[in-house]
């Protein structure tokens, strides 16, 4: 099985939530940028050991997180090297609001995998866009990039949606599915 690493940052916890959820369909590692925009100890290391390489980050003011920023900058030593070339990616972000511009996310996140020579994974699931459908279904915010949540700003982790989650399940299972078959 290819070795994945979500490789992610949480202002509040629900960024967390969802790579944890991410990280379980993908049969993932996590891995936390801190509240500094660093990573841990070896975090670069195992993500140039990774197969596949997930994204998360919040959506502030229409864009990733500075601390997600950050690390995308840092991550100029992988791409000088070309250390990621050829390496599965996904991404996947949350905000406050039903769009809240998370595709200007999704799209800065497969803009950097491409910059690193990446292959990218689509969420692959259809929207849930008919009268019957619900939060609680599968892409019920008709993401097609990646994967999207929305959370409301006084909501507490404990409160995401189950659908948004299982969302996140569900791309995780597919990117691996994707770096399987590409590792064949």
């Amino acid at each position: 099985m290819p070795r994945t690493i979500v490789v992610y940052h949480s202002g509040y916890g629900h960024t967390q939530r969802m790579a944890q959820a991410v990280a379980e369909g993908a049969g993932a590692e996590l891995l936390a940028i801190d509240a500094e925009g660093n990573l841990p100890e070896g975090g670069w290391e195992r993500l140039a050991e990774a197969d596949a390489i997930i994204f998360g980050t919040p959506t502030y003011m229409g864009a990733p997180s500075w601390q997600f920023k950050k690390f995308a900058d840092a991550s100029s030593k992988a791409w000088f090297a070309r250390a990621w070339q050829d390496k599965v990616f996904g991404g996947f972000t949350n905000s406050a609001s039903l769009n809240g511009d998370k595709q200007v996310t999704l799209i800065y996140l497969q803009t950097l995998a491409a910059q690193h020579g990446g292959i990218w994974v689509s969420l692959g699931l259809a929207p849930a866009s008919n009268k019957a459908a619900t939060r609680a279904d599968l892409n019920a915010l008709g993401a097609y990039g990646g994967a999207m949540a929305a959370t409301p700003a006084d909501a507490s982790v404990s409160e995401m949606l189950p659908g948004d989650l299982a969302t996140a399940r569900a791309y995780g299972e597919r990117v691996a599915r994707v770096a399987a078959r590409l590792a064949g």
